[in-house]
C-alpha cells in the first residue's frame, strides 16, 4: 500500500474503484457462516418467494463490508475515523458490486489532516445499493 500524503490529495479526486465477483448462492452461503446472519430470505428460496421476493439476495451487510474493503484497499484501517452508510437498494443475485469513493472535503480535527470522503456502492447498471461518507486522517 503506497503512502497517502493529505498535500497531493485533492477535492473531487477519486479513490480506486473495487469491482467484485458477481454476487452468487455461494457468496450469500460463505457470508451466511462468516457473518452468523442466517436470516432464509437470503439463502432460502422457497422462504424468499414467500416474501414475494423473485430469489434470495444479498445481505446488505455483505455491500457494506465491501465498502469497508474500498477503504482499507486505499488507506490502512487505523486511519479512518469515521464510517456512515444507508442501504438504497438490494443487491440481487448475479449483480456485479463496484465500490467508488470520491474526496469530498479536506479539513483538519482533533490535530490531524482528515479527508471526507463520499463512497458508494452500485451494481453493473450503475443502480445505487449503499450510499455513505468515510473520514480518513493522512499524514
Amino acid at each position: 500500500m503506497t503512502t497517502l500524503l493529505y498535500s497531493d490529495i485533492q477535492v473531487g479526486q477519486q479513490i480506486p474503484q473495487l469491482k467484485l465477483q458477481p454476487v452468487n448462492r455461494t457468496t450469500l452461503a460463505l457470508y451466511c457462516g462468516a457473518s452468523g446472519d442466517h436470516n432464509p430470505i437470503h439463502i432460502d428460496l422457497d422462504f424468499a418467494r414467500k416474501a414475494r421476493m423473485p430469489d434470495v439476495f444479498a445481505h446488505g451487510m455483505l455491500s457494506a463490508a465491501y465498502l469497508g474493503r474500498l477503504l482499507t484497499n486505499w488507506a490502512p484501517q487505523a486511519q479512518l475515523r469515521e464510517f456512515s452508510m444507508r442501504f438504497t437498494g438490494i443487491t440481487q443475485l448475479g449483480h456485479v458490486p463496484t465500490c467508488t469513493g470520491t474526496v469530498i472535503e479536506k479539513f483538519e480535527a482533533a490535530g490531524e489532516k482528515r479527508l471526507r470522503l463520499h463512497i458508494r456502492c452500485s451494481n453493473q447498471y450503475g443502480e445505487e445499493k449503499l450510499a455513505g461518507e468515510a473520514v480518513v486522517a493522512l499524514a
